[in-house]
């Protein structure tokens, strides 16, 4: 009789403690939406910054048309990487961000920063520059696409028809942001910008899956640190002289109005990425790209409010047929709030 009772009384000891113990990863695992989903709020608001501040001097001029982006792209990355050594030295990983570039894991983090800054970045940069930071970010939402068609070919990942629709419905809400250009004479290289953005996504994309292999082995915020400080110095060494860019650079840092806009920008990107590479482990893949990719609709909210943007019907439209298409890609809508399943 005795044995019975302290038998039924372990199981139940057990029982609570699984109980307890789910509690606990349920309310880790609704933190990582939250964190997700500030991922993605935070990167709507750093384009709209970026916008601003490549529509000052000295971006606005140059002896070449890409200049002015591709400089903003490096000082953004230079000081995202600078905020990013200042949070690893308080917190204690300044040895392990140059211990990291030693490691394969660390160099592939740097290969991958190359996809994802020069190219996707500058890409990014030159959007927001020729077609507006609104069209730019519903644009280079389109880099699940990218991810889940290359995850296919390297990682040998099977597209199931979900993606497929997915991919599908991206493509048209692509069509329909950019089939008309806005209004006026404002933006006369609106489809240039157009395909500087769906650049962007192909890098992003590119950037997605090499960084798979690296990101098990180097903790997030040392591996953004050095995807932000690699993809500076990739530019300023190899992009920059082909597009006259250097003499901007130079000239920038007597340009105080633009310069404090773009070290808030790096700001919110590095905070951006933070968040990001966290929700990976909190909430899972698939969910945060879902909730991340959403910023192309926080672009249109902090434009709106921050600058003098006019939301056409195919803009908006447009954006949210790419936001949902890409949450098809990365997610199924199904299991993105059901929190006990697998990511």
């Amino acid at each position: 009789m005795a044995n019975g009772i302290s038998s039924a009384g372990a199981a139940a000891r057990v029982a609570r403690a699984k109980e307890i113990r789910g509690e606990r990863e349920l309310s880790f695992a609704k933190k990582g939406l939250f964190t997700a989903a500030l991922s993605g709020a935070l990167w709507g608001l750093d384009g709209v910054v970026l916008g601003m501040a490549l529509a000052m001097a000295p971006f606005t001029g140059g002896t070449s048309i890409y200049a002015g982006g591709l400089v903003g792209g490096v000082l953004h990355d230079g000081f995202a990487g600078l905020w990013l050594l200042i949070y690893n030295i308080m917190t204690g990983r300044s040895k392990e961000v140059f211990r990291s570039l030693n490691t394969w894991p660390g160099k592939l983090v740097c290969i991958a920063a190359v996809f994802g800054g020069p190219l996707a970045m500058g890409g990014y940069l030159l959007g927001i520059k020729f077609a507006g930071a609104a069209y730019a970010m519903g644009i280079s939402a389109l880099y699940p696409v990218v991810g889940a068609v290359l995850a296919q070919i390297v990682l040998k990942e099977r597209i199931t028809p979900r993606v497929w629709i997915g991919i599908l419905a991206c493509v048209i809400g692509a069509f329909i942001m950019g089939y008309a250009p806005p209004e006026g004479d404002a933006m006369p290289n609106f489809y240039l910008g157009l395909g500087c953005a769906a650049v962007a996504a192909f890098g992003w994309g590119v950037e997605g899956v090499l960084s798979t292999y690296g990101m098990d082995m180097v903790d997030p915020a040392v591996a953004i640190n050095l995807r932000e400080a690699t993809s500076s110095i990739v530019s300023i060494v190899f992009v920059l002289p082909f597009v006259a860019g250097l003499p901007m650079l130079i000239e920038a840092f007597s340009h105080f109005d633009s310069l404090w806009l773009l070290a808030i920008a790096g700001l919110v990107g590095g905070a951006s990425y933070l968040c990001w590479y966290r929700g990976f482990s909190m909430c899972g893949v698939g969910r945060t790209m879902a909730l991340n990719i959403t910023y192309a609709i926080w672009g249109l909210v902090f434009s709106y409010f921050m600058t003098d943007v006019e939301l056409t019907a195919n803009l908006v439209v447009g954006a949210l047929v790419i936001t949902a298409g890409a949450i098809l890609i990365v997610a199924n809508p199904k299991e993105i709030l059901n929190l006990r399943s697998e990511a």
